[in-house]
């Protein structure tokens, strides 16, 4: 096992979990792309960035169960780089096969791409704000297999995330947009403006 990698992924989740609790404690993260978090998702991007171009993706071999988690949640944070989401899907997803991740991570990435390209998700693992003021996977596809789906790769019933996900919203205090209309339009205008979006 790589200690060192595995250290630098730990102390990159280590930052972006302290600026998030100090945005959250203020009521400064919620309401847009927060510039403190986007500054640390971005930092972090290039050291996971440097990290896959060097080992390819960081697997519990290598880094350990607790470093291959945080190499996700870096990768899952590092929203404003799609050529590194979609780069590294199928390393995460051979990693997966091969045991060195988990099919759940390879499973939320691929929908977090789904989610900013504007497609539907796979496994209805991102939420976000609907007009009605709920939080929401929004278009999944064929709706019908989704638990299945979701079971597949580890993830609890839809019902049981989406439960989860807005007890926690209230928690932290997030809440739905004033202005849906507003809101979804400044969301599609960053999505194209950092290459999420072709249109």
């Amino acid at each position: 096992m790589n200690e060192t990698l595995r250290d630098e992924l730990l102390e990159m989740v280590r930052r972006d979990r302290a600026v998030r609790a100090e945005l959250v404690a203020s009521g400064e993260l919620f309401g847009g792309y927060e510039p403190r978090m986007a500054r640390v998702h971005e930092r972090n991007a290039r050291g996971l960035r440097r990290i896959m171009e060097s080992v390819g993706w960081p697997g519990t071999d290598l880094v350990g169960p607790d470093g291959a988690e945080a190499a996700w949640i870096v990768l899952q944070h590092a929203i404003a780089e799609p050529d590194l989401l979609r780069r590294a899907l199928p390393l995460l997803q051979s990693a997966a096969r091969e045991g060195q991740a988990s099919p759940r991570h390879a499973a939320m990435l691929e929908d977090r791409i789904r989610y900013f390209e504007g497609r539907p998700q796979r496994y209805g693992t991102q939420f976000d704000w609907d007009a009605d003021g709920n939080l929401s996977p929004g278009a999944v596809e064929d709706p019908q297999g989704l638990d299945e789906r979701r079971r597949a790769v580890g993830l609890p019933p839809l019902a049981e995330q989406m439960e989860e996900a807005r007890r926690r919203a209230t928690a932290e205090g997030d809440g739905p947009p004033t202005d849906h209309q507003a809101y979804a339009r400044a969301r599609e205008e960053w999505a194209r403006e950092v290459g999420w979006r072709a249109d």
